[in-house]
């Protein structure tokens, strides 16, 4: 089969298309024939040997996944044809992949293998973080800073689908008619005066729950345009700077900064997965999507993750074998 395989460290470029040895996969695994993999920024990450998990090459990157099974063991709820996503903890830049059955979920019916894809990481990572971590209620403001990106599109989505209001801050100018469609209620720049701008269309309030995956400079804004008992999100840090907090801002207005580390929480809690799973996919039952994801075939992973390293990147991005 073909794949894409991270020879050396040196980012994207030192990632190459070519023939790899067919899944075989243990007796308790189900094999699935790659239809889309999503692209995600810890994949550029590994391709540089700067995430958390260091992997020594050769290895294929690539967590998500959706297409058909090819194989499944008989009590592992699955059948050879039916149409599946799976989170991998690698291989998913592949025509084919193996995994464990409780990394598996049924796609839904009128969601395609690439939305399929891009309802995995993101999409669950947000749910977490917004209904437990955040403890998300009806008619609350939710800002969404880089809103542009795979994580800040789910956040955006997946908060209005809560019934929060949601201001979506947008970094890149040309992404604000995207952003616009994402179903936000307030689009603003995230130009010099942005805070005081929040604040204008909250009344002077502010806001009760900042989703933040930038990180840098933002986030001492996002401190002080949180209302009394709001709560920040710490996703991740984007722009590189990982910031500081003085903790008698957060004291003096009875605010909150909470970690979201959505992988942590489901290696250490188990049936996590499973719970947020069900609570997303009534989402998606209820009408959820993602917008239509930017497609890239397989065999030019590397120009995908240059793309989403140059900022090129609106909403998600997947390859397609």
């Amino acid at each position: 089969m073909k794949a894409c395989v991270v020879q050396e460290l040196s980012g994207p470029s030192g990632m190459s298309f070519m023939d790899v040895p067919d899944v075989a996969g243990g007796p308790g695994d189900v094999v699935i024939d790659v239809r889309a993999a999503g692209v995600c920024f810890p994949d550029l990450l590994l391709t540089k040997g700067e995430y958390q998990l260091k992997l020594p090459p050769p290895f294929v990157p690539g967590m998500e996944v959706a297409g058909v099974v090819r194989t499944a063991p008989e009590d592992s709820g699955f059948v050879v044809g039916q149409r599946v996503s799976a989170f991998t903890m690698m291989g998913g830049y592949a025509e084919q992949v193996a995994v464990t059955p409780d990394s598996v979920v049924a796609t839904a019916d009128g969601v395609d293998d690439a939305q399929a894809a891009a309802l995995l990481g993101n999409y669950y990572t947000m749910y977490f973080a917004l209904a437990r971590r955040g403890a998300l209620q009806p008619g609350e403001t939710v800002m969404v800073l880089g809103s542009a990106g795979g994580v800040g599109t789910a956040a955006v989505q997946v908060a209005r689908a809560l019934g929060a209001r949601v201001i979506a801050m947008v970094h890149r100018p040309q992404a604000m008619e995207f952003v616009s469609t994402l179903g936000a209620d307030v689009v603003l720049p995230l130009t010099d005066g942005w805070a005081q701008a929040v604040r204008d269309v909250t009344d002077g309030r502010g806001v009760d729950l900042v989703v933040d995956p930038v990180g840098g400079e933002a986030f001492d804004d996002a401190i002080r345009v949180i209302a009394t008992e709001g709560r920040l999100l710490v996703i991740g840090f984007a722009a590189g700077g990982i910031p500081t907090v003085k903790v008698n801002r957060l004291l003096l207005r009875n605010v909150g900064v909470l970690g979201v580390g959505y992988g942590e929480f489901v290696n250490r809690t188990p049936g996590a997965q499973a719970e947020i799973g069900a609570g997303l996919a009534s989402l998606v039952a209820a009408g959820l999507r993602p917008p239509p994801p930017q497609r890239f075939p397989l065999s030019e992973g590397a120009a995908a993750l240059q793309s989403l390293g140059d900022g090129g990147v609106l909403g998600k991005l997947v390859l397609e074998p």
